[in-house]
């Protein structure tokens, strides 16, 4: 999945700054190098026409799939937004059901069309496509920040301009809204395919894994180990959701259940230190790099655990007293835009240095073709291309996407959409509209470049220049928050699916499927997807009324960080609680000398520097328990790895996805419980001894 906040680890398809990258460039080196030749292993098997590769039975799956892996990837968005990429998981279990169909079809003699590695990828690329929407969607971020429920927590909530920068969530003008900027971004790198895959030959390792992935699964030893990493998958995704299901019987109320259990002490559990035993998040633990686990816990240390408890003692001093604990002016407004400052930090810091890193690069790649004048068949340095990039070549060249056709589709979708949005957002003129798709495809190319060099996706980081440069020109009276948001939107889907696609290009070009097939299955994704991610949302937004409160089990924490941005970048500053502003200065300031030293220091010592984006997650979520679950998952992986590490590199990623994916498809049921009014029967809460003595005698009083 290539999104940022599995890139910021804010994905999700996602800041994590880079949990997917990371990720996907340790999935690309625990492969080693390829076996001699892949594509002589499949010389004597026919590559299908481009057509033959979309097939029914795909995009069955791949809606079935796309629909679980939506719920996870929203749930994940509405609680913490830390989005682990979903590749392996959607390609594994979409081998699964589609060769279990084949095989079936075979033993009785129906068997038309045989399953190719070419119909896995697309299986694949559909899949991220449609759950890929629910993080650029903006369901846990500037969509839901757009609402009242948001708007009431946020630093505006008493302004007189309040009224103007809401608008609440609905069903349609939501799916409206995505399925006219979502399609946008398909058609600004279309052109430059040839140019990032085959000419500059960039890596984008987690498109690179996935095709190792899919490339092996297709193999008879790849086959075998499928199976058994399908198995694997089905045990711990049992596992999960039959775990959750058990403890969803002792939460009728706030604070009750196992997620509440006081695993280092009551008083650590007041300061937010407690493992809350989420099969999920273990999960989620056992994919992101140990350094982004370990910087989250940092986080969690240095905020709740020291920051907090000394800014609570200046109560009455720095800030008013007896304000709510959702008060900007109080607490929470230390603890949302020191976070903020440190995210600003941080990607400012990488945005400079990708875009710093791809121009240079993107230079050196012009002058080295100006200079030889042929990129192909001699490869660098005179040798010649190999057999597989000869073939994969002559594949990848065969069906051409008519530039004609990518330039009118941009160009036709600008135009619906400079009609179209003003409409659904009042606030946001045409011309803004206009502006935004006119830097878009250069945005769209920096990000789909820098994510191949490096696998950092910055699409949260361009969605934030869209909040402020828009914000600021329309203006606080004029709705200006509002039109940030909307701005960040349109932004974010433009440049996130264009950086995708080139991913899903990459792969298929690794696996022989044609472009036309890539494009076409990542646009009937991207369409599910924007049906799909908002009926999720739904979902869950009718069934807990409380979303998005701070302090609930859905808080959306995201949504106030990009709200309270649009709101810095209308009003600045003068609305920050006693010495906040000096606080953030000197975050902001630490992230860009920690991304200084992480860059500087040696790469034996690099390793254990910890992550600015990942350490201030924790600051503005209440609720750390999380943080306790991935490094929990991170000592599993850990430990696995010291008694096996075979073992753990082939099956730790279908574990972990089992975990995920059965507490994730909990929340179906969870949520159509609470759709239905039933809760459940009891409530389990930890008591000191000195409070139960108190509760035993009130009780013995009442019955009485």
């Amino acid at each position: 999945m290539a999104t940022e906040n599995t890139h910021e680890l804010e994905n999700g398809h996602g800041t994590t700054e880079n949990v997917l990258e990371v990720d996907g460039e340790a999935a690309v080196e625990s492969k080693g190098k390829e076996v001699e030749s892949v594509e002589m292993i499949f010389r004597e098997t026919m590559v299908p026409s481009w057509k033959g590769q979309l097939t029914l039975r795909a995009f069955g799956v791949s809606a079935m799939l796309g629909v679980l892996f939506s719920f996870i990837v929203m749930k994940l968005n509405l609680t913490t937004g830390i989005i682990p990429s979903l590749n392996v998981a959607a390609g594994l279990l979409g081998f699964f059901f589609v060769k279990t169909w084949t095989k079936a079809l075979e033993q009785f003699g129906l068997l038309k069309h045989p399953f190719t590695r070419q119909e896995n990828t697309v299986i694949q690329t559909c899949v991220v496509a449609t759950s890929g929407i629910a993080f650029s969607g903006g369901f846990g971020n500037y969509l839901f920040g757009m609402s009242d429920t948001i708007a009431a927590q946020s630093s505006d909530s008493n302004s007189p301009t309040r009224a103007m920068n809401i608008k609440n969530p609905s069903l349609a003008w939501i799916i409206g809204f995505l399925f006219i900027v979502s399609f946008i971004g398909l058609c600004s790198v279309v052109p430059l395919r040839k140019i990032m895959i085959i000419d500059f030959k960039l890596t984008y390792p987690s498109g690179t894994a996935t095709a190792h992935l899919i490339n092996s699964f297709h193999t008879p030893q790849g086959a075998k180990l499928a199976k058994k990493q399908v198995s694997a998958l089905g045990k711990f995704f049992s596992f999960s959701f039959l775990w959750s299901f058990f403890q969803w019987f002792f939460t009728s109320a706030d604070g009750c259940g196992f997620e509440n259990f006081p695993t280092f002490g009551l008083k650590a559990y007041q300061n937010m230190f407690y493992f809350d035993f989420s099969t999920m998040y273990v999960g989620v633990g056992m994919i992101c790099p140990y350094i982004i686990n370990i910087s989250m816990l940092l986080g969690v240390i240095l905020s709740w655990g020291i920051m907090w408890p000394l800014i609570e003692k200046k109560e009455g001093d720095w800030y008013p007293a007896g304000l709510k604990p959702n008060d900007f002016h109080g607490i929470q407004g230390y603890r949302v835009f020191t976070a903020i400052a440190l995210i600003l930090g941080d990607g400012l810091y990488n945005f400079l240095k990708v875009l710093g890193s791809t121009s240079i690069e993107l230079y050196n790649q012009l002058i080295k073709k100006k200079e030889s004048h042929t990129v192909l068949p001699v490869g660098e340095d005179g040798i010649t291309i190999s057999f597989d990039d000869q073939r994969r070549k002559q594949v990848f060249m065969k069906d051409r996407i008519p530039t004609w056709f990518a330039v009118a589709g941009y160009v036709a979708i600008a135009a619906v959409a400079m009609t179209t949005l003003p409409r659904i957002f009042e606030q946001l003129e045409w011309y803004y509209v206009l502006v935004i798709y006119a830097f878009a495809p250069a945005l769209a190319f920096c990000n789909a470049y820098g994510c191949g060099l490096t696998d950092w996706s910055l699409v949260s980081t361009y969605g934030k220049l869209a909040i402020f440069v828009i914000g600021a020109w329309a203006g606080k009276s004029q709705g200006g928050v509002l039109a940030g948001l909307a701005a960040c939107g349109v932004m974010m889907n433009i440049v996130s699916t264009a950086s995708d696609l080139m991913q899903d290009f990459k792969t298929g070009y690794m696996t022989l499927a044609s472009p036309r097939s890539m494009f076409v299955s990542q646009v009937i994704g991207t369409a599910m997807g924007c049906v799909i991610a908002p009926c999720v949302f739904w979902v869950f937004y009718e069934a807990f009324p409380d979303l998005g409160v701070h302090g609930s089990e859905y808080p959306v924490p995201n949504a106030i960080v990009f709200r309270n941005l649009a709101i810095l970048g209308v009003e600045g500053f003068s609305s920050l609680p006693k010495h906040c502003l000096s606080l953030c200065y000197g975050l902001f300031s630490t992230a860009i000398l920690i991304n200084v030293a992480r860059d500087t220091t040696p790469k034996k010592w690099a390793r254990f520097i910890p992550v600015p984006m990942a350490i201030a997650i924790p600051f503005y979520i209440t609720g750390t328990s999380f943080a306790i679950d991935m490094c929990v998952g991170s000592l599993i992986l850990f430990i696995w790895e010291k008694r096996n590490k075979a073992q753990a590199d082939a099956f730790g990623p279908a574990v972990a996805s089992g975990l995920i994916c059965g507490e994730g498809l909990w929340s179906v049921p969870k949520s159509i419980l609470a759709l239905v009014k039933v809760s459940p029967p009891i409530c389990m809460k930890f008591l000191s001894k000195g409070m139960n003595v108190k509760v035993d005698d009130f009780i013995t009083t009442l019955s009485r």
